[in-house]
């Protein structure tokens, strides 16, 4: 299995950024894809965005044009920069690992979690 701890979350102002940051151990880094999650209050867990061993990136609609999910494989590291935050961004932020690097979208095919970081957006 696949070890993840996120860091970097935060409160920030609308228009503002904020870059988490999530760092892997247990497996070969570079042979997975690595994605975000995001739940907010009330609301089912939700795609945000991943990037395939490859390099492949996809992105929900909704954070399209301003978040860029990029990747470290000297580092085992996985980054989200978020820009432009809304209120509605608000939402506990979850890494997660998708060994088999399939290159979904879906929360159930991901094999690692980590412990989520808050990122609280005010308006």
């Amino acid at each position: 299995q696949v070890q993840l701890v996120e860091s970097g979350g935060g409160l920030v102002q609308a228009g503002g950024s904020l870059r988490l940051s999530c760092a892997a151990s247990g497996r070969t880094f570079r042979s997975y894809a690595m994605g975000w999650f995001r739940r907010s209050p009330g609301k089912e867990r939700e795609f945000v965005v991943a990037i395939r061993s490859s390099g492949s990136t996809y992105y929900a609609d909704s954070v399209k044009g301003r978040f860029t999910i990029s990747r470290d494989n000297a580092k085992n590291t996985v980054y989200l920069q978020m820009n432009s935050l809304k209120p509605e961004d608000t939402a506990v932020y979850y890494c997660a690992a998708d060994l088999a690097d399939r290159g979904t979208t879906l929360s159930r095919w991901f094999d690692s979690w980590g412990q989520g970081t808050q990122v609280t957006v005010s308006s």
